[in-house]
């Protein structure tokens, strides 16, 4: 495995003049130390029933992150002794303090695995909200958050944005790239998406999800390497779906960000999509421009984790592919342990190019 890299610590080496604090971290998680933690957020009613059944929080999000897998922890947050943070003073001492971001933006993807019961799912994801607001937002101002939706009723999760949607700090609805086996391009997800555009929310498309949610087009992984890997080939189904279903013709203003699904795909996918369209354009006449064109104009992703060419010439060619400087934002994907590609990256652009990366794209993607 490469060395462990802290990419934030990169990010200040390299900022030439830019203020550490002007950093952006698209993408740093936190979770609940259980589920007793989110009851004074649930009514009386879901309190019984999570006791009665003995239900827990998975500690791992549904094996996605198993404790003792070098990829799931950085070595500042093994030595933390709890990682992700579960309260805001232990986000401040090991990654908001210290010349830390100006801006941190919170994944919790604890609901993302949790039932089959829309119901349930739909308390739960509310009160992971409002541990959000009340637990962190509210006691740190560096701070912003996605909010997290059922995937399971598309109807309540537009009630939650159109709830949650109004409080500025919350800038993207996070939805898992292993959802319901349904790509979110498709009809059923359309009125979530429109709402997610009348809030000026991104949409953050996250790795991982529901394990029961097959993460290869041949069915199930058989080992933890082939789940890990699967995460960049399930999101480029999303992406192809959004593109080649119509959303942004329909909804010219909604915008995504893919997190932690890495990138280094991006040029193949692009190159077989506009062939492709080309050839089979009346297949989806709703598609005016190149599917390049929509890429380019909606979806942003994250820096890590970067799979990337060992040889520099190499590198360089693939970032100029890919339009790195308008396509990437800063992530440190805190604390999960993705080696040394990110900092490369970091360390190959100029400077200006850095600048969009580390807070310039982000910036002017979130509201």
């Amino acid at each position: 495995m490469e060395r462990p890299v802290d990419t934030i610590a990169v990010a200040r080496k390299l900022a030439k003049g830019q203020p550490v604090s002007d950093v952006i971290d698209t993408d740093v998680h936190c979770a609940p130390a259980s589920i007793e933690t989110l009851f004074p957020f649930l009514d009386s009613y879901w309190r019984a029933y999570i006791s009665d059944a003995n239900l827990k929080l998975s500690p791992s999000f549904g094996n996605a992150y198993p404790p003792g897998a070098p990829t799931s922890a950085k070595p500042e947050a093994r030595a933390a002794g709890t990682f992700p943070p579960d309260n805001v003073d232990g986000l401040r001492k090991q990654v908001l303090d210290n010349d830390g971001p100006r801006r941190a933006i919170l994944n919790c993807t604890t609901s993302f695995d949790i039932s089959y019961n829309p119901y349930y799912e739909n308390a739960l994801t509310r009160a992971v909200n409002d541990w959000l607001r009340t637990e962190w937002l509210d006691q740190d101002d560096r701070l912003r958050a996605s909010m997290v939706v059922s995937t399971m009723d598309v109807e309540a999760a537009v009630a939650e944005i159109d709830r949650l949607g109004p409080d500025q700090r919350f800038v993207q609805v996070l939805l898992p790239v292993r959802g319901q086996d349904v790509r979110y391009g498709n009809k059923r997800f359309r009125p979530l998406l429109k709402a997610a555009e009348r809030h000026d929310l991104v949409v953050g498309l996250h790795a991982w999800g529901r394990i029961s949610s097959s993460p290869t087009p041949t069915g199930f992984a058989h080992s933890y390497f082939e789940d890990y890997l699967s995460n960049s080939q399930v999101v480029q189904g999303h992406v192809a779906s959004l593109i080649a279903e119509g959303v942004f013709s329909e909804l010219p203003e909604l915008k995504v960000c893919l997190s932690e699904c890495g990138f280094s795909w991006l040029p193949s996918l692009l190159w077989r999509f506009d062939k492709e369209w080309r050839a089979v354009w009346r297949e989806v006449p709703w598609v005016k421009e190149s599917p390049e064109t929509y890429l380019y104009r909606h979806f942003r992703a994250t820096t890590e984790p970067a799979h990337l060419p060992g040889d520099d010439d190499e590198l360089a060619q693939v970032l100029e592919m890919m339009r790195v400087p308008e396509f990437l934002m800063y992530a440190s994907d805190y604390p999960h342990d993705h080696g040394d590609g990110a900092s490369r990256l970091l360390e190959t652009l100029d400077e200006e190019a850095r600048r969009k990366v580390l807070s310039g794209n982000a910036t002017s993607f979130y509201r």
